[in-house]
C-alpha cells in the first residue's frame, strides 16, 4: 500500500481577505475546518505548512502537525514540497495538496481521490463538479476545468485544461475544486520546473504541469466544496456550515 500525506498549505497573507485561515465559522478558525476534514478522511498524516507562527500555534494547539515554512513561496505546491522534502525526507509516495481555504469540503472526496492515484495512471489528480448556474461560471474566481471526455461518477478522465475567464467554446467544462494529488516523482518534477507562461499569464500554477507534458486527471463529484477568496464567499460558507451543523 502506498503511504500516503496531506500537506495544507496556509498563509495569513491573502489580497482579496487577509487573515482568512483564522476567520470563525461555527466558532472554529478556518484552517482548523479543513484540517479535521482531511484528518476524518483516515488517508494518512496530515500536516499544516504556513509562514505564520499564528496559524502553527493554532494547529499544533488543537492536537494537529503544523511546519513553519519559509514567507518566499511563490505557490502552494512550493510549500508543500518544502514540507515533503525536508520534514518527510521524501518518503511518502502520494502527496496531497489540499487548499485551506475549503472549510465545507467532504472527506470521502479526499479518500477517493488517493484511492484513485493508487492506481498508478496520471501524475497529478484532481477533481471537479458541474457549474450550477452561468453566473457561477463567469465567475472568474471559479477555475474551469476542460477534460477530454465527460465526467462520470467513480470515473477519472484526462484534464486538458485550466482557465479562469469563461468563452463560450464547445468544451467540456467543469467547475475545479482546489486538491491535488502527486506521485512523489511528478511533485519533485514539478517543484523543478520553471513557473510556465500560461501559469503566470492565468495565475494558475497547475498550468506549468499541463504546459511540461505531466498528466492529469480529473475526478467527478457532485457539488464543490466552496473555496473562500472573498467576504461574500465567507458568508456564504458560514450559511452553508450553520445549516449543516
Amino acid at each position: 500500500m502506498n503511504k500516503t500525506v496531506i500537506i495544507i498549505p496556509s498563509r495569513l497573507e491573502a489580497f482579496r481577505l487577509p487573515n482568512k485561515p483564522l476567520e470563525l465559522i461555527n466558532n472554529k478558525e478556518m484552517i482548523l475546518h479543513v484540517y479535521e476534514a482531511a484528518k476524518k478522511s483516515d488517508s494518512g498524516e496530515v500536516y499544516v505548512a504556513a509562514p505564520d507562527q499564528k496559524i502553527i500555534d493554532l494547529i499544533r494547539n488543537n492536537g494537529g502537525k503544523a511546519v513553519l515554512t519559509s514567507l518566499s513561496h511563490q505557490t502552494g505546491t512550493d510549500r508543500v514540497f518544502e514540507v515533503f522534502n525536508n520534514q518527510l525526507k521524501s518518503e511518502p509516495n502520494i502527496i496531497v495538496n489540499l487548499q485551506g481555504d475549503m472549510p465545507n469540503i467532504d472527506p470521502i472526496v479526499i479518500k477517493n481521490l488517493i484511492s484513485y492515484m493508487n492506481e498508478g495512471k496520471c501524475d497529478i489528480g484532481t477533481l471537479a463538479s458541474s457549474f450550477n448556474s452561468d453566473i457561477e461560471m463567469a465567475n472568474e474566481n471559479n477555475v474551469k476545468v476542460v477534460v477530454k471526455k465527460k465526467l462520470k461518477n467513480n470515473q477519472f478522465e484526462q484534464v486538458t485544461d485550466f482557465f479562469r475567464t469563461y468563452t463560450k467554446k464547445n468544451e467540456i467544462l467543469y467547475h475545479h475544486v482546489g486538491i491535488y494529488a502527486f506521485t512523489n516523482k511528478a511533485l519533485m518534477r514539478y517543484v523543478s520546473l520553471k513557473r510556465s507562461k500560461l501559469e503566470l499569464e492565468r495565475k494558475l500554477e497547475q498550468m506549468r504541469a499541463l504546459e511540461n507534458s505531466m498528466i492529469i486527471h480529473s475526478g467527478y463529484i457532485n457539488s464543490s466544496p466552496l473555496s473562500v477568496d472573498t467576504e461574500s464567499d465567507l458568508a456564504e460558507v458560514k450559511k452553508i456550515m450553520e445549516k449543516n451543523e
